[in-house]
């Protein structure tokens, strides 16, 4: 098998979507990220969909840029450790880096922790299970 058409390692593409994760949130361009580090928005796109791997001194180097600890990168990611090494403990569902791994979920995230009324939040969180409830039953 060449390595063009090696499957990413699942650390690498978690990785990568987490990088991806927050520079969305953060409003930065996938441009802007890489003039930071010194690279195309192209070597920065490979590092998000876990083509490339990251070595650490760029994992250290992203975290700051991006403004978080190197471990909210790895934060609920899958590990080959036996008991997970605290990866797992208490981690978020994979539905939800999914979820804010999407556009919409991101827009969705960014746009709701602006409102400040929290039982509007709870008003919005109830309209949103109830029109999910008529799609059927969660599947997770």
């Amino acid at each position: 098998m060449s390595t063009s058409t090696k499957a990413p390692n699942p650390v690498d593409k978690y990785v990568g979507s987490r990088v991806r994760m927050r520079r969305i949130m953060l409003g930065m361009s996938q441009e802007k990220l890489g003039e930071a580090l010194g690279l195309t928005f192209q070597q920065v796109q490979k590092y998000e969909k876990g083509t490339n791997r990251v070595g650490a001194s760029r994992l250290q180097q992203i975290s700051e840029i991006l403004q978080v600890p190197v471990s909210f990168l790895f934060d609920g990611g899958p590990s080959g450790a036996v008991n997970g090494a605290g990866f797992s403990e208490g981690a978020s569902p994979a539905y939800v880096s999914d979820f804010l791994a999407t556009s919409e979920g991101l827009a969705l995230t960014r746009a709701f922790t602006r409102i400040s009324d929290s039982k509007m939040r709870r008003s919005i969180v109830e309209l949103v299970e109830q029109i999910a409830s008529r799609d059927g039953p969660d599947p997770r």
